[in-house]
């Protein structure tokens, strides 16, 4: 795998683009459709999309494990839209709501949410459950992804 780029797929069209790593933070647009590439937003998954959209990614997935019942879930909700945000290009950040999604849920072995598990390469790098504060978030993820510059 070259690592002076990703590749990405149009989440619009489907077509393959190549990113350079040092242009992700510039937006990158679809050469065939310009759509916008990569989310500066969490994403929503499910257990049709999961595979492609997480384990699939060139780029780390923190995968947020959630319910709109759950109150921890809520409170937290903004920090991750920060995170990816902040993150964007280098991670993306992923909403897998367990009440409609419950293969993937327990194939992970959730039993407490909200459920932080990171993703790299398609494996399971480390989980966090609760909800965190982003000072606490971001420190756990920098152990496992570069830090923000």
């Amino acid at each position: 795998m070259n690592t002076d780029s990703i590749i990405q797929s149009c989440p619009s069209c489907g077509a393959a683009n190549r990113i350079p790593l040092q242009r992700v933070d510039e937006s990158p647009i679809c050469g065939r459709c310009k759509s916008a590439l990569l989310p500066a937003e969490p994403i929503a998954v499910s257990d049709a999309t999961f595979s492609d959209e997480v384990e699939a990614s060139p780029i780390p997935v923190l995968v947020d494990f959630w319910a709109p019942w759950c109150g921890p879930c809520r409170a937290v909700a903004p920090v991750l839209e920060q995170i990816a945000r902040e993150r964007k290009g280098r991670l993306k950040v992923a909403k897998l709501n367990v009440d409609e999604n419950p293969r993937t849920a327990s194939r992970f072995g959730v039993q407490s949410i909200p459920m932080l598990l990171l993703l790299r390469g398609g494996q399971p790098v480390t989980q966090l459950v609760g909800a965190l504060p982003k000072r606490e978030l971001d420190a756990r993820l920098d152990r496992f992804l570069p830090p923000l510059a």
